[in-house]
């Protein structure tokens, strides 16, 4: 083990006070697990429920220059990871509840999904999954911590394919989790998402391998002024979006309010003109 890995292992460690950029951060979140292999294969096997074992090999398809600007194709921080060969799986972080991501994540897990090549049979096509971590509750009548989408037969439930998967993990609804979720280590995967403080991630991660990769990667990202940078844009973009949102919202408010008092001024013209005539 090298000199290098000792001291960035110390000083995470050692590390006390806020974090900067957390993983709830789409870059973060990205650099971090694309730096760290352990990580990412902990992270797979923990949302899928599988074991170490199982995962013979882990690829990110679409890995980016870490650090470097964001292009307009990159401005989706997604991960798309292929499997064991035929098994194709995209990570994304999503803060900010835009009002459809069920639209949005279906249109993802069908491009991903279709990945046939000329010649190749139907029945090749691999296993596709889509996984959403939101930092929101996606269906407010229905909050739940970790849920998970097929195709059944909606009289009797019965698979149509497994081929075709959505998994949506809201950040917020820990207190909903399962023995399953709890069992596969999801809870703990959020816990770290979430944590603000360093002392609280080295408490998160003690003693778990992949969670530890991903903390000691997370450290030695925000000490990366390049990657910070990247972090900030990411949050300065979220904020004008926000308040463009929020904007958007009075506005509208204000468009509704004054078409309800328009509406009702000219009902009380009409009670008055037929009053008078």
């Amino acid at each position: 083990m090298s000199n290098k890995y000792n001291t960035i292992k110390y000083r995470y460690l050692t590390a006390t006070g806020p974090v900067e950029y957390n993983l709830t951060n789409d870059y973060m979140f990205r650099a971090t697990l694309q730096q760290s292999k352990p990580s990412l294969r902990g992270l797979v096997c923990s949302v899928l429920g599988l074991k170490q074992s199982d995962v013979v090999n882990i690829t990110i398809l679409n890995p980016i220059e870490i650090g470097q600007a964001i292009s307009d194709k990159e401005l989706r921080m997604d991960i798309m990871v292929l499997m064991n060969d035929n098994t194709t799986i995209d990570l994304e972080m999503q803060v900010q509840n835009l009002h459809d991501w069920p639209e949005r994540s279906l249109t993802y897990l069908c491009r991903e999904f279709d990945n046939l090549k000329h010649g190749d049979n139907y029945s090749e096509a691999g296993t596709a999954y889509q996984v959403g971590f939101l930092d929101f509750t996606l269906f407010p009548d229905h909050p739940e911590f970790v849920g998970r989408y097929q195709m059944r037969n909606v009289r009797d439930g019965y698979m149509y394919t497994d081929k075709f998967n959505l998994i949506v993990i809201e950040l917020d609804h820990i207190n909903l989790a399962t023995k399953n979720d709890i069992e596969s280590g999801i809870d703990k995967w959020v816990r770290l998402f979430k944590a603000k403080t360093w002392e609280d991630i080295i408490m998160i991660a003690k003693a778990n391998t992949a969670l530890e990769s991903a903390a000691e990667s997370m450290y030695l990202s925000n000490t990366d002024w390049l990657i910070r940078k990247q972090c900030r844009e990411i949050e300065d973009a979220r904020r004008f979006n926000e308040g463009r949102e929020r904007k958007l919202k009075t506005l509208t408010e204000q468009v509704d309010q004054l078409t309800s008092e328009n509406t009702q001024l000219t009902s009380e013209n009409t009670q008055l003109n037929s009053e008078v005539f």
